[in-house]
């Protein structure tokens, strides 16, 4: 395919799709400052500040490690991306690379997969923003799962700059509580005060039975729950239909995403394991909240509660903004129903957004009715799903990178390092967390789910194909 064509792609409707933005209907309402708080949001959420207590207990500090290495793998991945970005930046993203690069059927896989990952996890974390507001307020949790979908869906369709905006100040939040607490453990590993200014010592890192204390067998199978944390880290890349200078936007926030890992897990774990013994958290208590206790610091619950809030509403504005998305680029490409492209008038997906939005209020009323394994199972497979944008983003750009270096495609002026063997390496180790995944029994429910989904994805692709052949969506480019 070459850049002509790429540059000039029908969307089956007679009009031509430019390389994003105004060519596809969107409106460029997100400016720099929002792309950088939804690059830097994208990497921090309840994985970090909920999820890290089970980590700690099964790997004690040598968390921090898994974590500083899956994150150069998230480098790897979103330096792959920001490649591709500049070849072509559109709003389907890798669900347009993947129709272009491995072909029709992996273009159809990835947009539904992807658009499944994010209403469920709208379900989820709409359902725990409910059950956050518990901590203040005595209501009824489906009363304020369904006032947080509706002001999330309506901000949404108002216009893209309002997500921008909510999502900037979602981030916010998260990024300044990170910061205040590194800060507050600062001060106590060196000035000593609070109540737990006696005991701190970065020392607690060596010191309670060793780096490893279950061995590094131990740290590998906290590789499936840290990468876990990173998901949705490639949102940024479903906004570059809509950037307001893309070429010189995303690179920028592509490229914070080492030191984002570096001071926000990194750096959060070591000053939160040297004020307090790693011995002393456990699965399902924030690590933040024991600190918080530990120092002596009664507001702490509260605090944490209202960043963990603000998480999960972050999560679900981010999962509003890509569904419709994703549902209007398969509409466009011949692969989803074609109510799915109509916009509203400020250019958001109007039927797109509206569809998911009423599904992840069905999900929360299944959810409220009967919470029992079936759902955990749906929301287990969120994970597999998530990691499957992953190894599609890779796949496209080996071959890119392939096709750029025998001149058939342009060059990006945005060159992942180490390519195409980074992105090789990259793919490996998604493997081996898969692997693990089949090990851990607590995790591997989220395999069986896939086969299933992939058998309803190809009926479904069969029967697209079968009652319009000659479609150019179903074409190999």
């Amino acid at each position: 395919m070459t850049s002509a064509q790429v540059d000039q792609q029908s969307d089956g409707q007679g009009a031509v799709r430019a390389e994003g933005g105004e060519g596809e209907g969107y409106q460029r309402g997100l400016g720099s400052r929002q792309i950088q708080m939804i690059a830097i949001g994208g990497a921090i959420g309840t994985g970090l500040f909920l999820g890290a207590g089970k980590g700690i207990s099964k790997a004690g500090p040598s968390l921090i490690l898994a974590y500083a290495i899956a994150g150069f793998v998230i480098f790897l991945i979103m330096r792959a991306l920001g490649e591709l970005l500049m070849y072509r930046p559109v709003s389907g993203s890798f669900s347009e690379y993947a129709r272009e690069f491995i072909g029709p059927f992996a273009g159809f896989v990835t947009g539904w997969t992807y658009w499944l990952f994010w209403v469920v996890t709208g379900i989820t974390e709409v359902t725990a923003a409910a059950a956050y507001m518990t901590y203040w307020f005595s209501i009824p949790q489906w009363a304020s799962a369904l006032i947080f979908t509706i002001v999330l869906y309506a901000a949404n369709l108002i216009s893209v700059k309002l997500f921008g905006e909510l999502e900037f100040w979602f981030s916010m939040v998260k990024v300044t509580a990170i910061i205040g607490m590194i800060l507050i453990c600062v001060g106590i590993l060196t000035l000593g005060f609070s109540d737990a200014g006696k005991t701190a010592s970065v020392g607690h890192l060596w010191n309670e039975g060793g780096f490893f204390p279950h061995g590094v067998g131990g740290t590998l199978m906290t590789l499936q729950m840290v990468m876990f944390a990173f998901l949705a880290v490639e949102l940024v890349g479903v906004t570059a239909g809509e950037s307001k200078d893309p070429r010189k936007v995303l690179p920028k926030a592509i490229n914070t995403v080492p030191w984002r890992i570096a001071v926000f897990y990194v750096g959060a774990l070591i000053m939160i394991l040297s004020v307090v013994p790693w011995t002393e958290f456990h699965a399902g208590v924030s690590p933040f909240v024991a600190a918080f206790q530990k120092m002596g610091l009664s507001v702490g619950a509260g605090i944490v509660n209202f960043v963990v809030l603000t998480a999960a509403l972050s999560s679900c504005n981010s999962g509003m903004y890509s569904t419709g998305r994703m549902l209007r680029d398969l509409a466009l490409n011949s692969q989803g129903p074609k109510f799915f492209t109509k916009l509203t008038p400020s250019g958001t997906p109007l039927v797109g957004t509206t569809f998911s939005a009423a599904l992840m209020l069905v999900g929360v009323w299944i959810n409220y009715q009967w919470p029992g394994k079936a759902f955990d199972y749906v929301v287990s497979f969120a994970t597999i799903s998530g990691m499957w944008a992953w190894i599609v983003i890779l796949i496209c750009h080996i071959r890119y990178r392939r096709l750029s270096d025998r001149g058939v495609l342009p060059r990006s002026e945005f060159r992942a390092p180490g390519a195409p063997y980074a992105s090789v390496f990259a793919l490996l180790f998604i493997g081996m967390v898969i692997v693990l995944m089949g090990i851990d029994k607590d995790a591997r429910v989220s395999l069986y789910c896939a086969p299933l989904w992939g058998l309803i994805l190809g009926v479904s692709y069969a029967v697209l194909k079968r009652r319009n052949p000659e479609a150019a969506a179903f074409a190999k480019r």
